[in-house]
């Protein structure tokens, strides 16, 4: 079977710095915050979409389109923590901080970063963070809605 399952080849990081967002460095990379183990199995929400721009004319007799705008709805549901290490993204994730969230997909999660190695870099700019509801049977969450600031670099290549 060919088809890539998922579970497991997924990594997630939070970095405060990262100098070319197309091309990271394992320092960087290193030096960020794995949150990986802390986001929900369905937790992980970036959502492109592009606005239609419409190029049809008085003469038309078909609707013509292009693309126009891309942005991003994003958010991460996270878990929470009984110890500081495990909470740190309740902790860190405020209303306002900045940052880079680091996608990398395909690759075992335990793998270490690795020069041309292919991730995604998201220039991001936290919302409030919202306290799931309580509920039987699930670990206590929350939701850190994330702005994207400016365009990502989706394809990015590790340097």
């Amino acid at each position: 079977m060919s088809d890539l399952i998922s579970d497991g080849m997924t990594k997630v990081v939070w970095a405060s710095s990262i100098s070319n967002i197309n091309a990271p460095t394992t320092t960087e990379l290193n030096a960020g915050s794995d949150f990986t183990t802390r986001v929900t199995p369905d937790g992980l929400k970036i959502d492109p979409s592009t606005a239609d721009v419409d190029t049809s004319s008085l003469a038309s007799a078909f609707d013509t389109k292009t693309v126009g705008r891309v942005g991003y709805d994003t958010e991460v549901t996270f878990k929470r923590g009984t110890t500081g290490g495990e909470d740190l993204p309740y902790t860190t994730l405020k209303y306002g901080v900045s940052g880079y969230l680091v996608v990398r997909r395909g690759v075992a999660y335990a793998t270490a970063w690795a020069t041309s190695q292919k991730c995604e870099v998201y220039p991001i700019t936290c919302g409030e963070p919202q306290n799931s509801s309580p509920a039987a049977n699930e670990v206590m969450k929350f939701v850190s809605p994330m702005k994207v600031t400016s365009p990502p670099a989706t394809a990015a290549t590790v340097a």
